[in-house]
């Protein structure tokens, strides 16, 4: 059938309103992580029924996080990141609009190249986001969230967008919705769980103590507590592990069908296989109480870059039986 070219503007049009509007987006959230104010902690002793006391840490008044009285206003910090949360959830449907929208002007399934793919991944990311990060204690992530999905939109945009065009014969399967959007998902998750075990490094690296009244105190202030950012990249991985390696197998399943073997180290199955063995490795020792907090930090992020290199490097650099889900 042929493309339906006005579909396929309307498609490229909510493409472009999407990154516009995640842009606005982040600049609402910046501008609130920077209004913030960072107010240390105040600490109460309970008494427990055994005689023992427990030390516990309770936010002053007026801090994102803490119910404000009835009938009193609410900061405008909290209520910029409000504001900015409602413009977020048009930028997802606008987002979601275009990736439906360039299905139906091509007439299958909107995932043929990386500019489909980098799409779909990204919209994927901030759906999860918008899922696990909805706590006002994880309203501080979106500002650095938003980076490197602005930053993939814009590459898929410019470097990496194509026209609106039929598959190449290799991709008319009925496997391509299934794996690529399988692993699509996977990707977008541990775009989250990336970012998460970054943040978690910095705020180990500077610690948000009244004593660190340089920028970059000031800045590990307005983040999550390091033990939530730990825990937060830790649950997204292990969303993400089980979906990205049923994505692998699929793949294999569809190799198998379109060149009779399962599997033949080809470089992106290498790669991706890499990138697995890294995630596995990473829950691994984040569940051993010798390689928890910063060294298993470190190995969730050698699985990130992982999948960047597998997502740019071998798709646009790297010959292989894969090259044709690149900028074709």
């Amino acid at each position: 059938m042929p493309i339906d070219e006005n579909i396929a503007s309307y498609s490229d049009l909510a493409f472009k309103s999407a990154i516009v509007i995640y842009a606005l987006v982040w600049i609402m959230l910046v501008w609130q992580f920077a209004l913030t104010r960072t107010v240390p902690t105040t600490t109460r002793q309970l008494v427990t029924a055994g005689g023992g006391s427990d030390i516990v840490d309770e936010p002053p008044a007026n801090v994102p996080g803490k119910v404000q009285p009835r009938g009193s206003e609410r900061p405008f910090p909290e209520r910029l990141g409000n504001m900015a949360f409602a413009v977020l959830f048009v930028g997802v449907g606008v987002h979601l609009a275009s990736i439906v929208l360039r299905g139906f002007a091509t007439h299958r399934f909107p995932l043929g190249n990386m500019f489909e793919f980098i799409s779909m991944a990204t919209a994927a990311a901030v759906l999860l986001g918008l899922i696990l990060l909805r706590d006002q204690r994880f309203r501080g992530m979106w500002s650095f969230l938003l980076v490197p999905v602005l930053i993939l939109l814009f590459l898929a945009g410019t470097k990496l967008h194509v026209d609106a065009a039929p598959v190449v014969p290799a991709l008319k399967s009925y496997w391509l919705p299934v794996h690529v959007t399988v692993v699509s998902i996977g990707s977008g998750v541990f775009l989250v769980s990336g970012v998460a075990s970054l943040l978690f490094l910095y705020r180990i690296w500077q610690p948000a103590g009244a004593e660190s009244d340089n920028i970059f105190g000031q800045l590990a202030r307005r983040l999550p507590d390091a033990q939530l950012l730990d825990r937060l990249a830790y649950r997204t991985t292990i969303i993400g592990f089980p979906i990205f390696g049923a994505g692998v197998i699929l793949g294999a399943i569809w190799a198998e069908a379109a060149w009779g073997r399962f599997w033949g180290w080809d470089p992106k199955e290498t790669c991706s296989f890499i990138a697995w063995v890294l995630y596995a490795a990473y829950l691994h020792a984040r569940a051993t109480s010798g390689w928890r907090d910063t060294k298993a930090a470190w190995i969730n992020i050698a699985g990130f870059v992982a999948m960047l290199f597998n997502l740019f490097i071998i798709n646009i650099v790297v010959s292989g039986l894969h090259s044709y889900a690149g900028l074709n």
